[in-house]
């Protein structure tokens, strides 16, 4: 039985009807209400297609200025200039790189303001206008960032949650939830590749103690230590101390306490904060965009959202590189390219062996080296 053949034959005609008989020559027929109704809907866009098909804000002319940027909204960023918050449209000269995000919080960028001239003393109208047109970004000092894969091809790309910062502050429970040595080991590892001094904190000391094995092997890694509680406020004077004059940027799992550390320290935050689910002791969000706060001693500090999972993007035999102990012993291996998994006289495995390298990071080495 042949199946039945679709009709296309009178939508075609539709179409070629409609077309012709909106052609140019056929518009002085209709009407002056049809005419002018059909140029009305030619010249009106949605929202969403006004960047696409008419382009960004161009640059204006008139003094700049420099700023920080505090906030990212669509199409618009939030600058904050000397002790003024602008919100500014972003420049059509603008040209950010595009396999990395184009502008994070911290970044140090180039604003023009908006001309008095340009204000109507209508309020209706005045409130919907920019502050500024964001024309420059200053090049990163260092960067906080995950890599995600995109497109068709799996394309990296490398998306900042801060830049410019100087101390990644990774925090982790004692309990609730459970301490995750592999996940500060990779938050170590990102404090290194973006340039960033590393300091793990230890929060909820008033829930139980401090795994002291895993203290000891960030001692002898040379990353300092904080153990605080942002409850009870016990150890917070010793992280205030750390943080005066600085520019930190939180980051750790879901429900280990970020948000509420930075109530503790910075009078005012009003962060929201959730209860983990006391099933699997899971943290919850409660942060879902990066947010930037003054420190009453100096510095500032940038909460972001917590993670599951820690992505990294870098070839096998770099690796080894983020892991003291091993990069002595590597010199010695066989083999230039040595994974130190299976290779013929390795010298690292030989000393995992013997116990002069933790098993633990040994192990934790190895986990990372999977998922790369």
């Amino acid at each position: 039985m042949r199946p039945v053949a679709r009709r296309k034959g009178k939508s075609r005609r539709r179409i070629k009807d409609w077309q012709r008989r909106f052609r140019e020559e056929d518009i002085t027929s209709l009407d002056a209400d049809q005419t002018e109704t059909l140029q009305r809907d030619r010249v009106k866009l949605p929202p969403w297609r006004l960047k696409e098909e008419m382009g960004q804000v161009e640059a204006p002319e008139g003094p700049s200025d420099e700023g920080m940027v505090t906030g990212l909204f669509p199409g618009c960023v939030q600058v904050r200039v000397g002790d003024e918050e602008l919100l500014c449209r972003i420049a059509g000269t603008f040209r950010p790189p595009k396999d990395i995000s184009a502008l994070a919080v911290g970044d140090q960028v180039t604003i023009v303001r908006a001309r008095d001239e340009h204000v109507s003393g209508q309020g209706d109208i005045d409130k919907d206008r920019a502050d500024g047109v964001l024309v420059s970004r200053r090049p990163r000092e260092t960067v906080l960032s995950r890599p995600q894969r995109r497109g068709r091809y799996d394309e990296v790309f490398e998306k900042v949650v801060a830049a410019n910062m100087e101390v990644l502050l990774i925090v982790t429970s004692v309990r609730q939830p459970r301490l995750r040595p592999g996940l500060v080991d990779r938050f170590c590892i990102i404090a290194e590749r973006g340039e960033m001094l590393p300091l793990v904190v230890f929060n909820k000391i008033d829930l139980g103690e401090v795994d002291e094995a895993f203290a000891a092997e960030l001692a002898t890694g040379g990353i300092p230590t904080v153990r605080c509680s942002a409850l009870t406020g016990a150890g917070l004077d010793d992280l205030r101390a750390a943080l005066a004059g600085r520019r930190s940027i939180l980051a750790g799992a879901s429900g280990v306490g970020k948000s509420a550390i930075v109530n503790a320290i910075v009078p005012g935050a009003d962060l929201p904060t959730r209860e983990i689910r006391m099933k699997d002791e899971r943290g919850r969000h409660a942060t879902t965009a990066a947010t930037l706060h003054k420190l009453p001693g100096g510095g500032l500090i940038v909460d972001t959202p917590g993670v599951r999972e820690l992505a990294l993007e870098m070839d096998d035999t770099e690796l080894t590189w983020y892991f003291p102990e091993m990069v002595a012993l590597a010199g010695e291996c066989k083999f230039n390219n040595c994974t130190h998994t299976h290779e013929p006289d390795c010298a690292v495995r030989s000393a995992a062996e013997a116990g002069e390298i933790a098993p633990r990071r040994y192990h934790g080495y190895l986990r990372i080296l999977e998922t790369l």
